[in-house]
């Protein structure tokens, strides 16, 4: 069974059930499965100690988490336009992937979260595509044959899923929102079986 990873960072639960509509998305699709994980999070005067499992929700992502997957879903809640601190603490450690070329032609996408509607969601998600870039990813959005794209009222954008929390983070996901992380994670396994077929020979 081939497995996508859906690797978030999440601080009051909004994009971690992003990420698991995500997930239901991805395992639409046929003889694929939604590997899910978290990150750590860091302290401000120094790395903060963790267990090695966290107490509740995904587990730590690993780089064997990062090797063995045939596509990527990345989610971070936006922090001032870009991802938050614990989500680029990780992303900065995969180097080693990086130099083995290990990422290169896996497709990937990125979703978020936000307290406002005009909160920074389309620049988070537009640098959380950096990184994934860099690592010779096949980076892909949401068209608008999803056609929430152009009636939601609270979260969605072409460059990936989102999410209005509100200024109490306590909103939840709308239908729209829900529909379209579905969709984004359907699509995402829809090419990465394909991908994965292509560099196995099989196609």
């Amino acid at each position: 069974m081939s497995e996508v990873l859906v690797l978030y960072y999440s601080r009051h639960g909004a994009t971690a059930e992003m990420a698991q509509q995500i997930g239901r998305g991805i395992e639409e699709i046929s003889g694929v499965e939604a590997r899910i994980r978290t990150v750590p999070a860091v302290s401000t005067v120094c790395e903060a100690v963790e267990d090695d499992i966290p107490e509740s929700g995904a587990p730590y992502v690993s780089a064997d988490d990062m090797r063995e997957c045939i596509g990527l879903a990345v989610g971070s809640p936006t922090r001032f336009g870009n991802m938050a601190a614990p989500m680029k603490y990780f992303i900065d450690s995969t180097s080693n992937l990086w130099l083995a070329g290990e990422m290169i032609d896996k497709p990937a996408t990125v979703f978020t979260s936000s307290s406002s509607l005009h909160g920074g969601q389309e620049s988070t998600l537009l640098s959380m595509m950096l990184p994934l870039m860099h690592h010779g990813m096949l980076v892909m959005g949401l068209p608008y044959s999803e056609s929430d794209l152009l009636t939601t009222t609270t979260g969605g954008t072409p460059y990936g899923a989102s999410h209005l929390a509100g200024s109490d983070s306590q909103l939840p996901l709308s239908d729209e929102e829900k529909r379209l992380c579905r969709a984004q994670g359907k699509r995402l396994a829809e090419c990465a079986v394909a991908m994965n077929s292509k560099r196995s020979g099989n196609s």
